[in-house]
C-alpha cells in the first residue's frame, strides 16, 4: 500500500513538473515572439504610435473612406498585440518629423499630404501620377523607370514600405501603405499582418519597399494579393530629371 501511495505521489509530482516546464516553455516562446514583433514594428510596451489617414474631400471634418477604416482596424489590432497605443491623426494635422514614434501612414499622395512628403523625401525613385487627366494614367506608379498602371477592379498596385532614418538604428520606423485605391491600402495592411514574421526574418529591423498587386478587387476585395517585387533599391534611388526632349515629346 505504501508503495502504491508513493508511486501515485511520484506520478503527481512528475506530472506537475512536466506541466510547469511546458508552461514555462510556452511562456518563453510567446514572450520571444512578442519581443520580435515589437522590434519589427518599433512598438515596445506602452509606447505611442501614429495612424495617419487622409481627410475625405468635401469638408473640414475627419472623414475616412470605408476601406481605409478597415485598414486602420487591421493596424490597430497589430498595435494592441504589441501592448502599445495609437493616436489617429489627419494627414494635414501631422506636422512633425519621424523617428520618435512609429508611424503608419495610409493613403495615396493625391489625398494624403503626409504620404506625398514621405515619398518625396524617403522614396525619390517613386513617381505617382496625380493629374486628373488623362484618366487612364491617373494613379500610375513609376518605379525605377518601370510603369505600373491600374486596371480598376482587375489589377491594381500598392506600395508597402518599412523605413527608418539613415544611420539612426534606434529611430522608430514609418510604415507606408500607398495604394492606387483605398481597397489596395487595406490589402497592404492585411498582407503586413499576415506576413510580418516572414518579413522580419528576411529584413530584420531594416528598411524595405515592396510592390504588391491586388488581383480582381471587384470580386475578391483586399484578399488576393501577389508580391510583384522588392523595389527597395529602385525606390530609394532618385529618378533622373526629365530632359527637354522628354517634355516636348
Amino acid at each position: 500500500m505504501n508503495d502504491d501511495v508513493r508511486n501515485i505521489v511520484l506520478g503527481v509530482i512528475a506530472a506537475g513538473i512536466s506541466a510547469s516546464l511546458g508552461w514555462l516553455a510556452r511562456t518563453y516562446l510567446w514572450r520571444r515572439r512578442l519581443r520580435r514583433k515589437q522590434a519589427f514594428f518599433g512598438l515596445p510596451d506602452h509606447s505611442e504610435s501614429l495612424l495617419v489617414v487622409n481627410r475625405a474631400a468635401g469638408g473640414p471634418e475627419l472623414s475616412v473612406k470605408r476601406y481605409d477604416v478597415f485598414a486602420l482596424l487591421e493596424l490597430s489590432a497589430l498595435i494592441k498585440d504589441c501592448h502599445a497605443r495609437a493616436q489617429v491623426l489627419a494627414h494635414d494635422a501631422t506636422q512633425q518629423g519621424f523617428g520618435e514614434r512609429t508611424e503608419f501612414c495610409v493613403g495615396g499622395p493625391y489625398s494624403n499630404r503626409r504620404m506625398a512628403a514621405h515619398l518625396s523625401s524617403l522614396l525619390p525613385g517613386v513617381r505617382i501620377d496625380t493629374d486628373p487627366e488623362p484618366a487612364a494614367e491617373r494613379g500610375t506608379f513609376r518605379i525605377g523607370g518601370e510603369d505600373y498602371r491600374m486596371e480598376r477592379g482587375r489589377s491594381e498596385y500598392v506600395l508597402l514600405a518599412r523605413l527608418t532614418a539613415d544611420g539612426q538604428e534606434e529611430s522608430r520606423p514609418v510604415f507606408l501603405f500607398c495604394g492606387q485605391r483605398a481597397v489596395d491600402n487595406q490589402a497592404a495592411t492585411r498582407y503586413l499582418a499576415r506576413h510580418h514574421e516572414r518579413l522580419h526574418r528576411k529584413y530584420g529591423t531594416g528598411s524595405f519597399v515592396l510592390l504588391l498587386k491586388v488581383v480582381n478587387s471587384q470580386a475578391y476585395g483586399p484578399d488576393v494579393v501577389e508580391l510583384v517585387a522588392d523595389v527597395t533599391r529602385a525606390a530609394r534611388t532618385p529618378l533622373p530629371e526629365p530632359t527637354s526632349a522628354d517634355t516636348t515629346a
